[in-house]
């Protein structure tokens, strides 16, 4: 476990040692180097630091053929390409969200894009959270543009002033507060009506049954793999 004691990193740790298909061999925080992983012979690392570092710790357990499942954000679009590189003897998994629900959430809005093209998102999280927007809401926006491109024949986005950040001409609204975990709304807009659609994390044990569906399944998974919805 690299980031073992963050806030996501002391949760995966007790989930992971609540399974008994699963040993925890190595914890790995910023006064204990990355080589434990190696030592201890692992499998599989799971990845929650943060985005300064999850590069290089992800490239460090790549080279040395230990399958990565990544939970930090921050990656850019030629760091993911270097990472799909650097696969082959050992498998990377990149999960924005490890909840169930924030995964239907975005398939959902992927979905609705087709009909309903106009949207924006709103997403909060708990104040030390290092990056703005999330991954989560970056990869909503990817989805829901993806579903732009299949639209039925219905008027598209008609444009807006720059507010937010702007990804795949769907603004971005990102919120940074002391007791939010976790939430995100995807609000559409069309003649004469809106719908949204939300999901809430309102404990990090959320994320648990995402994270061990992830870490059983990144050996059978070649390659780089981009979300947790392959595995649904």
């Amino acid at each position: 476990m690299v980031g073992a004691y963050g806030r996501m990193g002391v949760v995966t740790c007790d989930a992971i040692e609540g399974e008994d298909d699963l040993d925890l061999v190595a914890r790995v925080g910023s006064q204990n180097p990355l080589d434990a992983v190696v030592d201890a012979r692992a499998h599989v690392a799971v990845e929650f630091t943060t985005p300064d570092t999850v590069f290089d710790n992800a490239e460090w357990l790549l080279r040395r053929q230990v399958h990565t499942v990544i939970g930090a954000s921050g990656l850019a679009g030629d760091q993911l390409a270097r990472l799909e590189q650097l696969t082959g003897p050992a498998n990377c998994l990149v999960v924005p969200n490890f909840a169930i629900g924030a995964v239907l959430m975005m398939r959902l809005a992927e979905q609705v894009a087709r009909y309903l093209p106009a949207a924006e998102i709103i997403e909060a999280h708990h104040a030390g959270k290092a990056d703005a927007p999330s991954g989560t809401a970056l990869r909503t926006a990817a989805r829901v543009a993806a579903g732009r491109s299949a639209s039925v024949d219905v008027p598209g986005p008609s444009g807006h002033p720059a507010r937010g950040l702007d990804c795949d001409d769907v603004p971005i609204h990102s919120v940074r507060l002391p007791g939010v975990v976790a939430s995100q709304s995807v609000i559409f807009g069309g003649a004469g009506q809106t719908l949204t659609i939300r999901h809430d994390s309102i404990d990090r044990r959320s994320f648990m049954p995402g994270v061990l569906l992830a870490v059983k399944a990144v050996a059978d998974l070649p390659g780089l793999t981009v979300g947790l919805e392959a595995l649904l």
